[in-house]
């Protein structure tokens, strides 16, 4: 996991799941395209029951929270409404 994740960018995938808020962190490569990725395994995960709202950067206190492991155990958490 270590040599990967410096080779990596932390990404937070904001979606909606059965029109409910979810987001997702995941560390991709640098050279993969965050939002094609993911359109792509959300569509292989849920079908058309999931839809992407937008793919960022996380900031450096989401990214300092998951390396310390400090995510929700399971991978979703609420999103900002506004």
């Amino acid at each position: 996991m270590a040599e990967f994740f410096k080779t990596s960018t932390l990404w937070v995938v904001e979606y909606l799941f059965d029109g409910r808020a979810r987001c997702w962190y995941r560390a991709l490569r640098g050279d993969q395209d965050p939002t094609v990725l993911m359109t792509a395994e959300l569509a292989a995960l849920h079908g058309t029951r999931a839809q992407l709202r937008s793919v960022r950067r996380a900031t450096d206190a989401e990214e300092s929270a998951y390396r310390r492991g400090e995510t929700p155990a399971n991978h979703y958490c609420p999103v900002r409404t506004s």
